[in-house]
């Protein structure tokens, strides 16, 4: 964790399909639907023209962590660790200013019925020529503080290939599969999008009856509350001359809620310690104050701790980073540690303590406690490979 924000060729990758070649001189992008009189195309010239914002927000993909409900039974999708997840600055204008732009007035957009937005990307299966796609609720797109973008660059840098190039909606808060990359088309209508990955994906179905309640369970939006430890690495070895072992994470919550504490124990929960949080406060305060005087933007990227009076708690669209140095206690010296994570966002929603009160067919939304095993010496991990070939 070297870095708040996720460098370019080290932010995660999830795509259905192949990557699109995409000339910039043809793309367009269509609106459509309930309220939209014809169809409406804009050049990504057009969308140039419109004022530019740059918001930080965190994707995550609905399956980060899956691996920890394999192994408690296998479930479909890819077996992610804790690494589905980056935090990036995104910048184009705000989606709501693309809609004025093509004259849809929110009013008569919410008196003709229209509850949702669709988006279709050009990404295209080979065999049924179905192209990816998603939904979100209008509300999130026309809110003033929702700060739904079309993003045209990636931590100032052009959108590249794998991330969306030309244009990719970002969707702070949300699932990361609803922040469509290779944006082609917007329609509006009255109900979800008929997608596949919004019908038939990214849902989470009762224990009990899988098959049946998994169309009956809601579409992912916000997203819970997460946490993951990234150091030390999982089957490491601390030094046993050491006396503390230092862990660091991140944490995160959906629908703008902020992380407002990260509790971590190295003795599998038994006892628990504070750690320090690393936002990015300074920097959003820096930010809106050169955009408001017409000025380059700057600011310290980080800033320590968590000031519950200048900081939006239901505005918080990026994760937190923590660090905790604990103290190894003497009964724990030569011994396997297991290291656990508790984050609490600022509704006071906490991580569930097991992934078995969590595990689901489709292997979304796995939140519990991460937990992470060292060794404070060779001897530690000599001791249990030989306790395992006596099993």
């Amino acid at each position: 964790m070297d870095s708040y924000i996720t460098p370019n060729e080290l932010f995660f990758k999830r795509h259905h399909f192949p990557v699109p070649v995409v000339d910039p001189k043809e793309y367009r992008l269509t609106l459509d639907g309930l309220g939209v009189s014809g169809e409406k195309s804009l050049t990504l010239e057009d969308i140039k023209k419109l004022p530019m914002h740059t918001v930080t927000v965190t994707l995550q993909c609905a399956g980060n962590r899956r691996r920890e409900f394999n192994e408690i039974k296998s479930v479909k999708g890819l077996d992610w660790v804790a690494g589905a997840i980056g935090t990036a600055e995104w910048t184009g204008p705000y989606l709501r200013d693309v809609f004025e732009m093509c004259g849809l007035n929110e009013h008569e957009l919410r008196k003709m019925g229209v509850k949702h937005v669709w988006f279709e990307g050009m990404d295209v299966e080979g065999l049924t020529g179905e192209r990816y796609g998603s939904s979100v609720p209008l509300g999130k797109v026309l809110n003033h503080e929702g700060d739904v973008i079309l993003a045209l660059k990636m931590n100032g840098e052009e959108l590249p290939r794998d991330h969306g190039y030309p244009v990719r909606v970002v969707v702070p808060g949300i699932v990361g599969a609803r922040s469509v990359k290779w944006l082609a088309k917007i329609t509006l209508s009255q109900e979800e999008s008929k997608a596949f990955w919004q019908v038939n994906d990214y849902r989470v179905p009762p224990h009990t009856d899988a098959k049946l309640g998994f169309l009956n369970a809601p579409s992912i939006q916000d997203t819970p509350v997460q946490s993951g430890v990234c150091e030390p690495m999982d089957g490491g070895v601390i030094d046993e001359t050491e006396d503390e072992v230092t862990v660091k994470g991140y944490a995160y919550s959906g629908g703008g809620r902020g992380i407002i504490r990260v509790d971590v124990s190295i003795d599998n929960g038994k006892t628990w310690q504070l750690a320090e949080l690393l936002c990015n406060q300074a920097r959003e305060e820096e930010r809106v104050k050169k955009e408001r005087e017409g000025e380059e933007e700057g600011g310290d990227p980080t800033e320590l701790g968590y000031d519950f009076v200048r900081r939006e708690p239901d505005r918080q669209w990026a994760w937190v980073l923590f660090n905790a140095s604990v103290k190894i206690p003497e009964h724990l010296k030569g011994q396997k540690l297991t290291i656990r994570a508790r984050a609490v966002d600022s509704a006071y929603n906490v991580q569930p303590e097991s992934p078995e009160f969590l595990w689901n067919a489709r292997g979304c939304l796995c939140t519990s406690y991460p937990k992470v095993c060292v060794y404070h010496g060779e001897k530690a991990k000599e001791e249990e490979k030989r306790e395992g070939k006596k099993e």
